[in-house]
């Protein structure tokens, strides 16, 4: 596994029994964030046929997102000329090999196109150590996954937790016990017919990645201590489709996660703190 401030790169199991996008129904409408600039329109439709359907189902959660104050954006490390958008990520990206090269800057792309769809212009996005640095006032986090990166953004005038996971590789089933304590483990228990588990390891593992990003805030701002490894998460089901992640350590400083199949994956997304929409 290898953690980022892009986010990580692992393997992810694929069964799952629940419907693919569910959309909660309290997350139903655009929530009054303005739509994606023309230039967002015609970059989406080509970012489907070069990241696939990974990217058609990705896109469409665009109205969900926004209804919570996120911006989504995608990219494809197919894309044609993957250029740095300044000398700051000019230099990040030639110190890196080939391929983690090409990922590095899909992520750039996508957190400027979400960052758009929330209103907002931003240029290049620098790092310090893993972190993306962006400018005052704007803010995204970022995946990637098997050549696709995804990014959600912070609507303006809004303090939305930021935190979100694509895993487009299987995790096996074994791998459990890298993501999950024993009070966990009814997480994964099959159901009354035997047909499959009620949350996948890839799943589980996806939320708890989003959830980490989001409860652990860059120095300089007030935050618990990063947990140390996603064990140091509880999950627990929260209803429509969503999973409550907290601290074990300070079990108050928690968030609600939505986990959504893609085509051949998943997509997990801090909405914001658990009991928000309560």
């Amino acid at each position: 596994m290898r953690r980022d401030g892009d986010g990580m790169v692992v393997t992810r199991h694929p069964g799952r029994t629940r419907p693919a996008a569910a959309v909660p129904p309290w997350l139903a409408g655009s929530g009054g964030v303005r739509p994606p600039a023309p230039e967002d329109a015609v970059t989406a439709t080509d970012h489907v046929a070069d990241g696939g359907p990974d990217a058609g189902r990705l896109l469409r959660l665009r109205p969900v997102l926004a209804a919570a104050g996120l911006g989504l954006g995608v990219a494809s490390v197919v894309e044609p000329r993957p250029e740095p958008a300044g000398p700051s990520e000019a230099a990040a990206a030639a110190s890196m090999p080939p391929r983690r090269r090409l990922e590095f800057l899909a992520g750039r792309r996508a957190a400027r196109r979400a960052l758009r769809a929330v209103g907002l212009n931003c240029g290049e996005i620098p790092r310090s150590g893993r972190l993306p640095v962006f400018p005052p006032g704007r803010a995204a986090s970022i995946s990637h996954s098997a050549g696709t990166a995804v990014a959600v953004a912070r609507a303006p005038g809004r303090d939305t937790l930021l935190g979100c996971d694509l895993e487009l590789r299987p995790l096996p089933r074994h791998a459990a016990r890298l993501v999950l304590r024993e009070d966990e483990e009814a997480l994964l228990a099959t159901d009354s017919a035997g047909a499959g588990t009620v949350w996948s390891v890839t799943e589980l593992f996806s939320a708890k990645e989003a959830a980490w990003k989001a409860l652990y805030v860059p120095a300089g701002e007030p935050a618990a201590p990063a947990p140390g490894s996603l064990r140091d998460l509880r999950a627990s089901p929260a209803g429509d489709g969503l999973l409550r992640i907290g601290l074990r350590a300070d079990p108050s400083r928690a968030v609600e996660v939505l986990v959504t199949a893609v085509a051949s994956g998943v997509f997990s997304c801090v909405l914001g703190p658990a009991g928000a929409r309560n």
